[in-house]
């Protein structure tokens, strides 16, 4: 039985290359270190909760990761939630689906250039999400101009995300907390499917076919 060699010689700077040459390529292994985008790939329209959805995610460490659906507002609004907050009563913005995962936790995605409490988690450099049922409560009171409240969030275990990726649900684009506020999500799937699209065709058309050069070695 052929073993497989080692690319040398030629063919590994060939490889080095493309890899400078199509930063895409590295992509999904972005969400390892960084907060990125997940934008569902059609392989997902027949589930019923993530088909069409957009995730902001953070990676936690150990290969585990957490995130928020930002595309899927609900019937409901704080004030229903609330009837007796006059605070809530104010904000007109339907609370979104944030995830499966504790749904009945208000969850708040502030944007901002600083942390709105000890009680939050910085997702990107603007971006921070508030856990604290305490600190929901003085978002809601104080900041609702620069949040967006959400019922539940995502969970993924070590490794879950990685074999997602690698299975072909999702594409991964860089995080963009202007999109996780936008004031309506009407059509910003199909936006981002566009976007990831295109990136992909960018990647298989601007990198060189290695395999002849593999043979050389």
């Amino acid at each position: 039985m052929n073993k497989h060699r080692p690319f040398t010689g030629l063919a590994s700077v060939m490889l080095a290359v493309v890899m400078i040459a199509c930063p895409f390529v590295a992509r999904a292994a972005d969400f390892d270190t960084e907060p990125v985008m997940l934008v569902a790939k059609p392989a997902l329209q027949a589930d019923r909760l993530y088909n069409s959805t957009i995730l902001i995610v953070k990676p936690m460490g150990d290969d585990q990761h957490i995130g928020f659906i930002v595309n899927k507002p609900t019937p409901v609004t704080l004030g229903r939630l609330f009837p007796d907050h006059e605070p809530s009563q104010k904000i007109t913005e339907p609370v979104y689906l944030g995830g499966p995962v504790s749904t009945e936790v208000l969850f708040a995605l502030v944007q901002g250039p600083e942390s709105p409490g000890d009680r939050s988690m910085q997702i990107t450099p603007d971006l921070y999400a508030v856990v604290d049922r305490v600190s929901v409560d003085d978002i809601i009171e104080k900041e609702a101009d620069h949040a967006r409240f959400y019922a539940g969030l995502v969970l993924w275990q070590p490794g879950e995300l990685r074999s997602e990726v690698e299975r072909g649900f999702w594409y991964v684009l860089d995080a963009d907390s202007s999109l996780v506020l936008r004031k309506s999500t009407d059509g910003m799937w199909e936006e981002l499917l566009e976007r990831s699209r295109r990136n992909a065709r960018r990647v298989r058309a601007s990198a060189p076919d290695t395999r002849n050069y593999a043979r050389l070695n």
